[in-house]
């Protein structure tokens, strides 16, 4: 279906063909028009216009008034203060906007999906390998997953990269360590036979023993040293080993996403170790481009607003004095393959706000040398910390970091305890409890994410992410199940659009908000903001129980009455359901 223009791009086209009229040779003109709780709609940009055109801006307001095309749409406009225009649109254009979206047959309600839209290379979720994630990982996670529904459903083409960190010094450890102590597995590693639980407890014995003995022996130190040579000159047995704690991980790694209900398939899964055959090559053209320079050994790229301290340049460190790879090649070389090998047209990297100067520096090298064209954008989402309610680096009471496993546990234990709570009734078996408990923490958790700015920190508290009252993902699942207990006890009665019926306040205001789904939806795609998404679905449940509050639907007045207050549920229910999902939150029936 062909997307639905909104009641909003209707109003504005229509102001802004009246002031084109009206300023004669003025292309382009734009109303600015936006909510007001004047009315429907205020214009504010005739004052500018006016100003331009040494006019004045309630004689020029008044013209455009006469101008506008007014009936189908729009119902009044008057003309405000020192020219501002007031526009209130007509119920029957609410009623049949709202049908129009209703009746689309792919559920997009109205959402366009662009088919020449590009190709997006995010870049989220990035666990390490022989390691355990914590809450430092949650935020690139949740974004990243939120980010790829609202872009695929948008039309964008979405390739997912989780770029693990699987090189480096300590897996000469690990391998050597496992190569002397054989005895110290109980299990095959990297086998479908062990839980993620069990993966991460294995992995995190074998670290602490190899560490310990990495710190006291010099000589299995060195030899550990040995052994990262030989991973890096792809020695088989080497290779084989370290491919085993490659597959352990991912055992434990997929088994915290189905947690966070996040799909995360093999091929999306390309860590530092896919960057390695192209690293030589990345310094090489680097070097012969003048774009990288040899600064005592190392090879380096130099910026003119990146300084120190003391006032010297701070360099993109490439190659090691030593001859090794830093992260800046890898990056470097991530970047080369995904535009010239996936063909992106847009790179998304979902990443800590404290890496903002790598990134900085990495995007501006990729610039130098071509890899990054204009047809090419390259993005980083900084995302800000997550704190404790004491306002501090989320920790737990011993001081360390907090695993996200059990993070994810205590808030489906949280939500659990809630759900059964409030089945007064007991109208659900033990297992919707749980199954509900599980879809309400993890949405809390995801929507306490989501509902903040990315490059915010906010404060982790769950009994607040858990609660009925406020801006919560539960208070947003409530309204849904609500709707959704209305339209089963309404039986045959259905929702149908009565477009001939005068509209109440609550009705109004409610399908005016769902009304707006697709520009929401479009501006969180350009913008890379899941936040505005969550902010409108919260105002969309807000208005719903204002309505529920104040416009009886079943004891309605009329029959048409009842069908209509169902259809303008029925909407904000969808709505609801969609952007939601694309959020990466579920939303039960029943609660």
């Amino acid at each position: 279906m062909a997307s639905v223009t909104s009641l909003t791009a209707s109003v504005h086209q229509r102001l802004a063909s009246a002031l084109s009229a009206a300023l004669p040779g003025t292309a382009d003109a734009d109303p600015l028009l936006r909510r007001s709780d004047r009315a429907d709609y205020q214009a504010n940009g005739i004052l500018a216009l006016a100003k331009k055109a040494k006019a004045n801006p309630r004689e020029l307001a008044a013209q455009v008034v006469e101008r506008v095309e007014s009936g189908d749409v729009i119902k009044e406009i008057e003309v405000s203060g020192p020219g501002f225009l007031n526009v209130t649109v007509t119920d029957r254009a609410i009623l049949e906007n709202l049908a129009a979206r209703a009746t689309d047959p792919a559920e997009r309600l109205g959402v366009p999906h662009a088919d020449d839209a590009g190709t997006t290379v995010i870049d989220y979720a990035q666990p390490n390998v022989a390691k355990e994630m914590h809450v430092g990982h949650l935020r690139s996670a949740v974004i990243g997953d939120a980010m790829v529904q609202i872009l695929e459903f948008t039309g964008e083409t979405v390739v997912r990269r989780h770029h693990i960190g699987d090189w480096g010094t300590q897996f000469g450890m690990l391998i050597q360590y496992v190569d002397e102590h054989p005895e110290t597995l109980d299990h095959e590693l990297g086998t479908d036979e062990v839980s993620g639980e069990q993966a991460m407890s294995n992995l995190n014995r074998l670290y602490k023993a190899s560490r310990q003995l990495f710190d006291s022996d010099e000589e299995f130190k060195t030899r550990a040293r040995r052994r990262v040579v030989d991973l890096q000159a792809g020695d088989p047995a080497t290779l084989a080993v370290w491919q085993r704690f490659v597959d352990e991980s991912k055992i434990y790694f997929y088994s915290v996403f189905d947690k966070l209900d996040m799909k995360i398939d093999d091929p999306d899964i390309v860590g530092e170790s896919g960057y390695n055959d192209m690293l030589e090559e990345t310094c090489r053209l680097l070097e012969e481009s003048g774009v990288a320079v040899r600064s005592e050994g190392a090879l380096c790229v130099f910026f003119d607003d990146v300084k120190g301290p003391d006032g010297n340049p701070v360099p993109l460190i490439v190659r090691k004095s030593d001859g090794g790879y830093g992260y800046a090649a890898t990056d470097l070389s991530a970047i080369r393959d995904r535009v010239f090998n996936l063909k992106a047209t847009s790179l998304l990297y979902v990443v800590d706000a404290r890496q903002a100067l790598h990134f900085r520096m990495v995007f501006e090298t990729a610039r130098r040398a071509g890899w990054l064209g204009d047809d090419v954008t390259a993005h980083q989402l900084a995302f800000g910390t997550v704190l404790g309610k004491d306002g501090k680096p989320f920790k737990t009471r011993e001081g360390e970091t907090v695993r996200l496993i059990d993070l994810l546990d205590e808030a489906i234990e949280r939500a659990t305890a809630v759900v059964r709570e409030k089945d007064t009734q007991q109208r659900l078996s033990e297992a919707e409890i749980v199954e509900r408990g599980t879809q309400v923490g993890i949405g809390a958790v995801k929507y306490a994410d989501l509902s903040t700015s990315a490059n915010r920190d906010y404060k982790f508290d769950l009994d607040q992410m858990v609660s009925l009252n406020g801006d919560t993902s539960v208070y947003l699942q409530y309204a849904y199940a609500r709707i959704q207990s209305i339209l089963r006890k309404a039986g045959e009665t259905r929702p149908v659009p009565h477009p001939e019926l005068e509209l109440a306040d609550a009705e109004r205001a409610l399908g005016l908000h769902a009304d707006q789904f697709a520009e929401t939806v479009a501006e969180s795609a350009k913008e890379y903001a899941p936040h505005k998404l969550a902010a409108y679905l919260y105002q969309l449940a807000s208005l719903y129980t204002t309505f529920y509050d104040k416009c009886p639907v079943l004891k309605a007045e009329t029959p048409a009455q009842v069908e209509n207050r169902l259809f303008l549920g029925d909407v904000t229910a969808r709505t609801l359901h969609q952007g939601m999902a694309l959020l990466g939150i579920r939303t039960p029936e029943r609660l």
